[in-house]
């Protein structure tokens, strides 16, 4: 097979250029190099010809020897510009067949639309490699996180069952926790199921940021009892937003607890707002003391299933989806979640306009 095969390049390097030759590569449009080799073809014709007649060969004979000769050039020359369409089309059919890993190379020079749009073609394979990396941890995750609990109530429904153990207050409350993680887990799968469908549909209300919160914390700091932690709320009374209450204690909620999560035993967390009068909006920060998140990182953390690195004396575990999904709850309302700096400790930055954009 004469076609140029696609090869694998890992992430973060550049292509090989050796495989990726071609000529008049650095020009800016591919009209300008069939313009070039039109040109180039039609004077090597010319002096072909002349050369051929001048050295008194028959002009029956020169003209097939200058057409043979011109179309071979031409037909060398066009197989070069068309090299990486080839190799696009050899490495899309290898994507087809599953294998993420197919690569254009491209010489660095080559600059005209060919050029771009195997550049083009590139990202687009990394970005299809790294959402299949992402559905083979999401499946490899979901099925951990729905095997753990699962084989733990077995257990002590089981122990229960043949009179090993007592239904005693204790143990309830110990199943009674499993199943909480279960259902958590679901809530997470199904709105990870809206955010592929695009659902986005919201039931818009009048907030009152300070009563709502306050709702949103009591409930968190019933099943966070037990970690003695402290949450500190410094929002002003009168700071009305438009919003859907569902998916704005989502975001809430998954926030908060995120940074509880992450704060040692006998910590703080502090929650405070704010409102940005010059573009109309409100401005919550959920800050947990002493901990630090790397810049370059920080927006990894929304990707999905991305867990971040617990300390000592903090909670491990999760699922991954809490912070992806606060992203998205807060930009169906047209609003940023992200990680500022502030030397205090890790500050989630909420930014949500008052009024809803229709």
């Amino acid at each position: 097979m004469t076609d140029t095969p696609y090869e694998k390049t890992p992430k973060g390097r550049e292509p090989s250029v050796k495989d990726g030759k071609r000529p008049f590569g650095v020009l800016r449009t591919l009209r300008g190099e069939l313009s070039i080799l039109i040109v180039v073809s039609t004077v090597l014709a010319f002096l072909l010809a002349w050369l051929l007649v001048k050295g008194g060969i028959n002009g029956w004979l020169s003209l097939p020897i200058t057409i043979i000769a011109t179309m071979t050039f031409t037909y060398v020359t066009s197989r070069g510009l068309s090299r990486p369409l080839v190799q696009m089309r050899n490495a899309a059919q290898a994507m087809a067949e599953g294998d993420y890993g197919a690569r254009v190379h491209l010489n660095k020079t080559s600059h005209d639309e060919i050029g771009q749009l195997a550049h083009s073609f590139n990202e687009m394979a990394d970005e299809l490699e790294h959402e299949d990396q992402m559905r083979r941890d999401m499946i490899a995750n979901v099925s951990h996180e729905l095997r753990t609990p699962v084989a733990a109530l077995q257990a002590m429904v089981e122990n229960m069952a043949d009179g090993v153990v007592d239904p005693t207050p204790a143990n309830m409350e110990s199943i009674l926790a499993q199943t909480h993680r279960l259902s958590d887990l679901i809530s997470f799968l199904l709105d990870l199921s809206r955010i592929e469908a695009g659902a986005a549909s919201l039931e818009i209300a009048d907030i009152e940021l300070a009563a709502f919160l306050n709702d949103t914390i009591r409930p968190l700091e019933y099943a966070d009892a037990g970690h003695d932690h402290t949450i500190e709320t410094r929002v002003p009374d009168g700071i009305v937003i438009e919003g859907d209450e569902n998916r704005l204690r989502q975001l809430f909620t998954n926030i908060i607890a995120n940074a509880l999560k992450h704060s040692r035993d006998g910590s703080s967390v502090l929650v405070e707002a704010h409102t940005d009068v010059e573009d109309g909006h409100a401005v919550v920060n959920v800050v947990n003391f002493g901990s630090h998140i790397p810049e370059e990182v920080r927006q990894d953390i929304f990707r999905r299933f991305v867990r971040g690195e617990s300390g000592p004396g903090t909670e491990s575990g999760g699922t991954g989806l809490g912070l992806s999904i606060a992203r998205w709850a807060a930009q169906l309302h047209g609003g940023t979640v992200q990680v500022v700096d502030d030397p205090r400790g890790v500050d989630f930055e909420i930014r949500l306009p008052m009024r809803h954009l229709q």
